[in-house]
């Protein structure tokens, strides 16, 4: 579905209906995802914090950024969550949030080279980059740093780490 042509919903609707824990749960995410979507969260609510951003957006886009995981578990998960979460009818917020979390964002061409829908999935929220910078930063449960997280993706281009080191140099001043 073409973003922008799901039924919106207001996210307090549906949050009181569920809560992400049981939307990862209900989706078919593994145990050591919730986790890792756990700890993704737990530091992403440490930067919204200081940069004054949405709370409660970046707390339940951080627990769900994942949630495409349920279906595969390639670069494809970014978009294929954030077309779950819009089947869910949650806020297209949440559901940018999920789908431009990948590193620090793909471009519409890296879409393309990697056979995902060519579409700019780069953050640009304060609470999408905080998501993307802080699932970065957690390899599992544990934190690491960008430059860890960089050498253990050896695929990655020049202008992907450039974009991962900004967006780190962005964020990091709200720890």
């Amino acid at each position: 579905m073409p973003c922008g042509t799901y039924k919106r919903k207001s996210w307090a609707r549906v949050k009181k209906v569920q809560d992400p824990i049981a939307i990862l749960k209900e989706a078919g995410c593994e145990r050591k995802v919730i986790e890792h979507c756990i700890a993704v969260k737990d530091l992403a609510l440490i930067f919204a914090e200081n940069a004054n951003a949405d709370i409660e957006l970046v707390k339940t886009g951080a627990i769900l950024h994942d949630i495409g995981r349920s279906k595969t578990h390639s670069i494809a998960h970014g978009q294929a969550g954030a077309e779950i979460c819009r089947g869910l009818g949650l806020s297209e917020e949440i559901c940018l949030i999920i789908e431009r979390h990948i590193g620090a964002g793909l471009t519409e061409e890296e879409c393309r080279k990697e056979g995902l829908i060519p579409k700019d999935c780069i953050p640009v929220t304060i609470e999408e980059k905080i998501v993307a910078h802080s699932d970065n930063l957690i390899k599992g449960t544990k934190e690491i740093t960008i430059e860890e997280r960089i050498k253990l993706s050896p695929n990655l281009t020049d202008d992907i780490i450039r974009r991962m080191k900004k967006l780190s140099e962005e964020i990091e001043i709200y720890r």
